[in-house]
């Protein structure tokens, strides 16, 4: 028997072979487009999570920026009554012994 193109079985079975192809290509496809929708949401979903730690670090940062604050206006308010008690000492030496009074 001769290979012919026109022959019914070699026609069926090469059109078996070239939809099985068709079909592993359509799936591979699928099965990427998927793939790399889900690599988008999961980095949509990281990106998230990241935005969210930043803001609540941020917020921190901020409260904490606050505190030094107030403590550095007591800090100075404190220098200045020391000062006021003791005009003799310079700066230097107040700040020296507000330390050792500390410890």
């Amino acid at each position: 028997m001769d290979w012919s193109p026109s022959h019914p079985c070699n026609s069926v079975s090469s059109k078996r072979r070239h939809r099985s192809k068709q079909s592993k290509v359509q799936i591979y496809r699928l099965s990427r487009k998927r793939l790399e929708e889900n690599v988008e949401e999961d980095m949509e979903l990281m990106n998230l999570k990241l935005y969210l730690e930043n803001k609540s670090i941020i917020e921190e940062n901020e409260k904490l920026r606050k505190k030094a604050s107030l403590l550095h206006q007591e800090n100075l308010a404190l220098m200045s009554e020391f000062q006021k008690k003791f005009p003799h000492l310079d700066r230097l030496s107040t700040t020296l012994l507000l330390l050792l009074q500390k410890h």
